[in-house]
């Protein structure tokens, strides 16, 4: 058995490489454009408070009962500028489930006080007057010329008066709204 050496030289090489098909260049592809459209809808602007609050016990003859509500979250993430809301609160008047006695909501007065926490640029926010709760809106906070997101907390305190009303335990319904 004989074995057969094949060598290449650069030439048979070169031959071999020639020998593949060649396309003509039809030039760059065109390109494929797609008109593209999205929509950012605003963000929410929204107010939360606590669930429930108890104020304590005061005495008739004390003539205050003094307490805090809690927390009063305003959330504005609507992206406006400028931004600016309202915050409004109202209340129920409180009665006593067990004897049905009742106390006008104008018995408790809401003190906004300071903001607690607060973020946002640009703008102000600025605490209602302390003021007798009523079943009308009125103004607890308010926030102007803000440059996007911003938000404020605040602990309103409440000073019901005790001297003008009855005995017994009473339970209402504050209500905070934002525009």
């Amino acid at each position: 058995m004989h074995k057969i050496l094949l060598a290449l030289t650069g030439a048979a090489l070169s031959a071999a490489v020639v020998a593949f098909p060649v396309y003509a260049n039809q030039g760059p592809a065109s390109p494929a454009r797609t008109n593209t459209q999205f929509r950012i809808t605003p963000g929410d602007l929204t107010i939360t408070a606590p669930a429930s609050a108890n104020l304590g016990t005061g005495s008739q003859s004390g003539g205050t009962l003094v307490g805090h509500l809690g927390s009063v979250v305003v959330t504005d993430n609507r992206g406006d500028n400028p931004a600016s809301w309202t915050a409004s609160v109202k209340s129920s008047i409180f009665t006593d489930t067990s004897n049905g006695n009742t106390i006008p909501a104008s018995q408790v007065t809401y003190a906004p006080g300071a903001t607690t926490s607060s973020s946002g640029s640009g703008g102000v926010f600025t605490p209602g007057a302390t003021v007798p709760l009523s079943a009308s809106n009125q103004t607890a906070y308010t926030a102007s010329g803000f440059v996007g997101a911003n938000s404020a907390t605040w602990n309103p305190t409440l000073t019901v008066n005790t001297s003008t009303g009855p005995a017994g335990t009473f339970t209402g319904v504050i209500t905070h709204s934002v525009a």
